[in-house]
């Protein structure tokens, strides 16, 4: 398995991932929810021509059709957050441009025409920013956007309207999640206008103390405003869970280590293991890892681990479709080999 979400980056005992995503439309074409499907092929016609077909310094990339998918396959694209659950339901004419270390993923015809993202390992905003800033640029090369001297970028909806980023970083919180302290956490956060979501963003749960933090508008700031914003918060966030891991630790290490060896014990035993149960497993195993309790297992072997037992990516690796008994076994099964 390869791509961004497998490596190791800065401040990684806290900090899955960053995030920096762009929302763009064409001047020249309605928005989505007023297109028509000649419009719809169109736009995906024109990104396809300035990020496919033609050379750049960047990447290679590669356009796939949303509609030669099958429902598993896009489903594997939302469960490596490449794509939105909303583009892998669409009935449009969609699609997604890849780069090929999957760190930069371009949604075509999703809410709005063009949505921008790059991911990086651990805490790496500025670099996310720097990639699809320059994706950005090679666009505006190309294409006039949907633009308003007085509002910026325009967009479909009202909350990405102005510079159109969304800036985002996902952070593994479990001592806080442990000691209650994350319900303050998510108090401040919304009173500072950050919203936290889930693993999958909108709409979903925080599986394995996983928890998106990101700015909620796009617009009376700049860019590096809005980044320095999510980057300062998260910082604090992160000194949090560091101090709340160490107090933890001192004030019962026997308590402490045995609920985190209890959980590599199940992993590398169990015979049946759901989504759930695994995801909070291995929080607690990785919790372990970090902390230098646990000093024999790669934190890349958890994140190869993490990706291949959800869902879809599972029933990809093994082959076939799977009833839900079915993969909570083969899952245990995945599980144990990369464990033992």
């Amino acid at each position: 398995m390869k791509g961004w979400y497998i490596e190791k980056g800065p401040e990684s005992d806290v900090v899955i991932s960053s995030r920096i995503r762009l929302a763009r439309n064409f001047k020249d074409f309605p928005f989505p929810f007023r297109m028509k499907r000649e419009d719809e092929e169109q736009v995906q016609k024109k990104a396809k021509e300035i990020i496919v077909e033609k050379d750049n310094d960047i990447a290679k990339f590669e356009f796939t059709d949303m509609q030669s998918l099958t429902p598993l396959e896009r489903q594997m694209l939302v469960e490596k957050h490449l794509i939105s659950s909303e583009l892998a339901d669409s009935q449009m004419r969609s699609g997604v441009i890849l780069s090929n270390d999957e760190k930069v993923s371009i949604m075509i015809n999703e809410e709005d025409h063009l949505r921008i993202q790059c991911l990086f390992p651990g805490m790496q905003l500025e670099n996310a920013w720097n990639l699809c800033n320059d994706i950005d640029h090679l666009f505006e090369e190309n294409v006039d956007f949907a633009f308003e001297e007085s509002f910026g970028y325009l967009t479909s909806c009202p909350t990405n309207v102005g510079t159109g980023i969304r800036a985002s970083a996902m952070l593994h919180l479990p001592a806080l999640t442990m000691t209650g302290y994350i319900k303050g956490v998510l108090e401040v956060c919304s009173k500072l206008g950050i919203t936290v979501r889930g693993m999958y963003g909108e709409n979903s749960e925080a599986m394995g103390n996983m928890f998106q933090i990101s700015n909620q508008v796009t617009l009376g700031q700049t860019e590096e405003e809005i980044i320095a914003n999510i980057k300062n918060i998260a910082n604090q966030i992160i000194s949090q869970e560091r101090m709340f891991r160490k107090e933890l630790h001192k004030q019962n290490p026997f308590r402490f280590e045995d609920k985190i060896f209890r959980s590599l014990g199940i992993l590398s035993n169990a015979r049946i293991l759901s989504s759930e149960e695994s995801f909070k497993l291995l929080s607690d195993v990785r919790l372990g890892v970090d902390m230098g309790i646990i000093t024999n297992i790669d934190i890349k072997i958890l994140n190869e681990i993490f990706i291949s037992i959800q869902p879809a990516n599972l029933q990809y690796l093994v082959g076939k479709q799977l009833l839900a008994a079915e993969r909570d076994i083969k899952r245990a099964e995945l599980i144990r080999e990369k464990l033992n």
